[in-house]
């Protein structure tokens, strides 16, 4: 039985947990020695054993029954693309968008002292996320694209999407010396715009908090995985940060303006903080227009070109409802951070829960339209529908 029968859901959020040298098999031989030291480590022996594990046929007959228990590389699919497609009728979702794991933040690559590198680690990363989606159409591969360098980015985005990509990751974070929504990157914003392909942001590519704010004089609090390296209480509020700085820049500065019919999503970045940013822009541009010609010549509020080219994924613990109540019934869309832990057991309960009070035609837009209007050409016709749904 399947995680969800016999309905249309999209899962914006979904994750390859690629071995940490994985993407070193898509490394351009010319980079390679450059660009091994930034490989991160992880005991081979740890590797072998959860290889060995998902050859287990004892184990692997216990997917179909856990396949929403098991987490991180214990999951069905986690790092085999060819046990991926299983996977995926396991869990019942129509497609998912794929992100990677281990390459989130390009390697700190993008410090404008390394930018070659940058570049050359993004389109190894393209090759091996369009490698690991290419055994199912489900499969949706995200391409990602630094911001810096103006000539290369355009360059990188045509590569991503005749690979395959379905959708253009840019960092949130503000690359060195020059603003995400500089007049050089109208080529990028024409490509993915002609494609029908959105522009997604995603979790890992923001600024970090100031790592002093975690000196506060007692013990080290530790993350849900036990480590200090992700996040707890008080880094999660970083989060959305660097996004809500570049979006409303990107809005401001005529870019989505100027691009009508190219959507932008940010992905496991929550959600709660969307209707205050919205509203926050709105007063912005009231208070500044006398001043600003680039407020003056904004075809709507912020808020209203939000509605109309920004979607975003809530965290499950989140006001799901509220938000939508909030933002406008186009924003939000349904993910499941599968196989990450932080996605959760049980989403489609949390976030039934949390959405049982809106009506059915925003529960709709919230399972599928709002993703089906953020993909774009990204997503097949053919993909629309959960093969149960579609008309004879």
């Amino acid at each position: 039985m399947a995680y969800i029968e016999n309905r249309t859901i999209h899962d914006a959020d979904s994750h390859v947990m690629e071995f940490p040298d994985k993407i070193f098999e898509f490394v351009s031989s010319k980079y390679r020695e450059e660009f091994r030291p930034y490989l991160r480590k992880r005991e081979q022996s740890w590797i072998e054993e959860m290889k060995m594990l998902q050859d287990n046929p004892e184990y692997r007959a216990g997917a179909e029954r856990e396949i929403m228990l098991r987490r991180g590389h214990n999951a069905l699919g986690a790092f085999r693309k060819e046990d991926r497609p299983k996977t995926l009728d396991y869990l019942g979702f129509t497609s998912q968008l794929v992100f990677t794991s281990d390459a989130l933040d390009n390697y700190g690559l993008e410090t404008g002292k390394t930018n070659q590198l940058a570049c050359e680690a993004a389109r190894a990363h393209n090759r091996m996320m369009a490698d690991f989606c290419n055994v199912d159409d489900r499969l949706l591969a995200t391409g990602y694209i630094p911001l810096v360098d103006f000539q290369e980015a355009p360059r990188i985005a045509t590569e991503a999407l005749e690979m395959g990509c379905k959708g253009l990751v840019i960092p949130s974070r503000c690359p060195p010396g020059h603003s995400p929504s500089h007049t050089a990157f109208e080529p990028l914003w024409c490509i993915a715009e002609e494609a029908g392909i959105p522009i997604l942001f995603h979790v890992g590519g923001e600024h970090k908090m100031n790592p002093d704010y975690h000196n506060n004089g007692q013990a080290q609090v530790l993350d849900f995985h036990g480590g200090a390296e992700n996040f707890t209480s008080s880094s999660y509020m970083t989060i959305p940060l660097s996004v809500w700085q570049t979006m409303a820049v990107l809005i401001i500065d005529g870019v989505l303006d100027r691009h009508e019919n190219l959507k932008f999503g940010a992905i496991e970045l929550g959600a709660s903080w969307v209707p205050s940013w919205m509203r926050f822009m709105d007063s912005g541009v009231a208070a500044f227009t006398k001043g600003e010609q680039r407020l003056k010549n904004l075809s709507a509020k912020p808020s209203e070109i939000v509605r109309r080219q920004f979607r975003v994924t809530p965290y499950p613990h989140e006001p799901t409802g509220w938000i939508i109540d909030n933002t406008g019934p186009e924003v939000c869309l349904f993910s499941s951070d599968f196989p990450h832990v932080e996605g959760g057991r049980n989403p489609m309960k949390r976030f039934g829960e949390a959405i049982k009070d809106i009506s059915q035609e925003n529960q709709t837009r919230f399972y599928r339209d709002n993703f089906i209007d953020l993909m774009g050409q990204g997503l097949d016709q053919s993909l629309h529908d959960h093969p149960s749904q579609r008309a004879e």
